[in-house]
């Protein structure tokens, strides 16, 4: 590791993989404190669905970004990688190990690269013509344009998250260059901080899909479809912006909308969580990681085994920094 820079850990992973349970163990162990890496853990009231650790997991551990936005708000990777690393700084200053924990790879890679630190492209007029052609032909009919000239992005970028794919486009548009290429021109290691991402993954892709699924069956008993209804009332989940669209509320509002009953929202709840999962292993396979598996022979590991494992690496990385 270069002179200088600030080690920090990151536990990754899919859904309902037990990273907040591991993150909140291995704070405990090294004297650190959470930096939440969740796309949707930043909006305030939005709780349940995005399974924030409880109040007093936070009380026990100190948690950052988290409740730093209000729904309506929209909230970029970049945006993202320079609140992040001004709280690493801050966490290091007061001699604890700062510890990233969550599955929005995107903010992963902004932190752990320099691409934040880039001139961002834009054509505004350009970004207006594709959210009306979304509008009017639908959102696969959006995707299906971003794969003709991206295919690596589209692979990446789930049809219904328009903000996302739109920014593709608007890349290639501006550039000339697939964003997938110009990510990867961009990313360089971040002068200022080295991360070592310990991966939780799953020998048994069946056995992550029955937790993700008992997951989603605790969040409908704790009131998810309550919270959706008063974020709905307080004007917070309006059409267009990310909030609106996160896996979970989505789902409810078409129930609360009338259009499904909630068991129909339930099912498609876990369908879109499981798509997700899948996607989420696809790109932390893809970015630099050490694999820890969760799972051994059809079962969950136990707790004290997978925390040994990623100790090891942790003060290893750690370790090389002093």
């Amino acid at each position: 590791m270069k002179e200088g820079r600030i080690g920090c850990l990151a536990v990754t992973g899919a859904t309902a993989s037990g990273k907040t349970a591991l993150a909140i163990l291995l704070a405990e162990r090294l004297d650190g404190e959470i930096i939440s890496l969740d796309s949707m853990q930043i909006y305030r009231g939005m709780d349940i669905g995005t399974a924030k650790a409880t109040p007093e997991e936070q009380a026990k551990i100190p948690h950052h970004m988290i409740d730093i936005l209000d729904p309506t708000e929209s909230f970029s990777a970049a945006e993202y990688a320079i609140l992040a690393e001004r709280a690493v700084f801050d966490i290091a200053a007061r001699g604890k190990t700062p510890i990233f924990c969550g599955g929005t790879g995107l903010y992963l890679e902004a932190v752990r690269t320099a691409r934040h630190g880039a001139p961002m492209e834009s054509d505004a007029a350009f970004r207006e013509e594709m959210l009306a052609y979304a509008e009017k032909e639908g959102n696969a009919a959006l995707h299906a344009r971003l794969a003709a000239v991206d295919p690596a992005s589209a692979e990446a970028i789930h049809p219904n998250n328009v903000k996302r794919v739109i920014r593709a486009l608007e890349i290639y548009h501006v550039t000339g260059k697939p964003k997938s290429e110009s990510d990867g021109e961009a990313c360089v290691e971040n002068p200022r901080l080295s991360v070592c991402n310990l991966f939780l993954d799953f020998l048994d892709r069946s056995l992550l899909y029955r937790r993700i699924d008992e997951r989603v069956e605790e969040m409908a008993r704790a009131g998810l479809f309550e919270e959706t209804e008063r974020l709905l009332a307080a004007g917070k989940l309006q059409p267009g912006t990310t909030a609106a669209a996160a896996i979970g509320y989505k789902e409810c509002l078409g129930a609360l909308r009338g259009e499904i009953t909630r068991d129909e929202a339930l099912a498609d709840l876990k369908n879109a969580t499981h798509h997700y999962a899948k996607r989420q292993k696809t790109w932390f396979s893809a970015k630099p990681h050490i694999r820890i598996y969760a799972d051994e022979n059809g079962k969950m590991r136990e707790k004290d085994a997978i925390l040994e494992e990623a100790l090891f690496h942790a003060r290893a990385h750690l370790r090389s920094d002093l």
